[in-house]
């Protein structure tokens, strides 16, 4: 009997989907080869439709700290299914999630539950206007947040701040809303804040950035963002989607001790499931319908069983001290891996803060900004990523992306995956 490949289920996708998938990065575009299709998961690994098993360093992107399948958050999963998949009213266990963040986290006096990350950012930026009376949000080059029409763009040439376009279909005159500044440059910040400062809304920024490589900002450029929105009445929101419940319980604001006007969350806080959150201080989000004119809705927001996964996720990070747990094991094997690099002489470097980590070049100072990544990152990456994934190892299918680490993969598999990625980029 005939088992189906990864290949002929790609040319059937081919057919009924752009590219062949439902999100860009799963394409495997550049590399050569059809992506893996996955039947199944559990723990640290991914099973394809082949039957082999890979070490998942991708971990939906970042959702699964727990790791795939975690026992206690599936026995409550199906608990919710067996008693509603959804109300689209009031219901008890929207609240339990909201009543538990705003009682851990002291910035979040009020919250609004989405579907994904990029409804929550879309959804504060309206509040950030409507809040200032102004249009205009600055970004960073090097940040991502979501596809959003406006914040899909990069630096323009000419004036400070100048917008395009980084996608088809987005209106000139929606573009030229967003002002654009590098990363870690307090300098190229304040000029931008000198010639648009006063019709700038809201400043949004990932306070860790990890969708163009991992990012580390200096605190002392945090510190200069966040004065200078309070200088000149302009909001600050920090998108956590990425690092908030990741890096730490309280995430980035945490870290750094700056307290944002809003933030936004996604990926952990559903537990694997399609869950959104934006909130902050409560008379910024008092603004927000039935409360305010602000308005916003969503048929599927506050899912119960995204609700459930969630909160059932945190607590049992909370239990486990699983921040620091991670931590050490991340640590532990960024470092396996630059030793195992530099034995063999490989112009290789891993970046890495709590469970995050990425490879990439050698530079002679750390990576802060998109200008200062390798310029054969995507090539040697290209290599790395195809021998790993040949003996085992799936890590996101893309240079820039990052790993992650969950609580399924144990020291001693880290130090298996470690090995195989030393000897694939030998």
């Amino acid at each position: 009997m005939h088992k189906v490949t990864s290949e002929e289920l790609f040319q059937r996708a081919l057919k009924v989907a752009p590219g062949g998938v439902h999100s860009p990065v799963r394409s495997f575009k550049g590399l050569d080869r059809a992506p893996v299709f996955f039947k199944q998961a559990e723990g640290a690994f991914l099973t394809s439709v082949e039957d082999k098993k890979y070490i998942d360093f991708c971990q939906s992107f970042g959702p699964l700290i727990l790791g795939h399948l975690d026992q206690e958050v599936k026995e409550e999963v199906h608990r919710m299914v067996d008693t509603a998949w959804t109300f689209g009213a009031a219901e008890v266990y929207s609240l339990e999630l909201a009543e538990w963040i705003t009682s851990t986290l002291p910035f979040m006096e009020k919250l609004r539950f989405v579907s994904s990350g990029t409804e929550a950012v879309m959804s504060a930026l309206r509040v950030a206007r409507a809040a200032t009376g102004r249009n205009k949000i600055l970004k960073f080059e090097g940040c991502y947040h979501g596809h959003v029409d406006n914040l899909l763009v990069k630096a323009g040439s000419g004036l400070a701040g100048t917008a395009a376009s980084s996608s088809a279909g987005i209106p000139a005159e929606v573009a030229a809303q967003t002002v654009v500044a590098p990363l870690n440059d307090e300098a190229k910040l304040a000029e931008v804040f000198a010639a648009q400062g006063k019709d700038i809304a809201a400043v949004i920024i990932e306070p860790l950035p990890a969708n163009y490589g991992l990012l580390v900002q200096r605190p002392e450029f945090l510190r200069k963002v966040a004065e200078l929105c309070e200088k000149n009445g302009s909001l600050l929101i920090f998108d956590e989607v990425i690092s908030g419940f990741r890096v730490g319980l309280g995430g980035m604001v945490e870290k750094t001790g700056i307290r944002p006007d809003l933030v936004t969350y996604g990926k952990i806080i559903g537990g694997g499931f399609p869950v959104g959150c934006y909130g902050g201080k409560a008379e910024l989000m008092n603004m927000v319908a039935p409360s305010g004119d602000v308005y916003q809705a969503g048929t599927l927001s506050a899912n119960p069983i995204g609700m459930r996964a969630g909160l059932t996720t945190l607590k049992k990070m909370q239990r486990l001290d699983g921040w620091n747990v991670l931590e050490k094991r991340t640590e532990k094997f960024a470092q396996t891996l630059k030793s195992g690099f530099a034995k063999k002489g490989l112009n290789l470097e891993v970046s890495q803060v709590a469970s995050l980590f990425w490879i990439h070049g050698q530079t002679p100072a750390p990576i802060r900004s998109i200008d200062q990544i390798p310029q054969n990152q995507g090539g040697t990456f290209k290599n790395l990523f195809l021998k790993s994934l040949n003996n085992g190892v799936y890590l996101a299918p893309n240079a820039y992306e990052v790993g992650f680490v969950s609580m399924a993969h144990s020291e001693e598999l880290l130090d298996q995956a470690a090995q195989i990625i030393i000897e694939a980029a030998e």
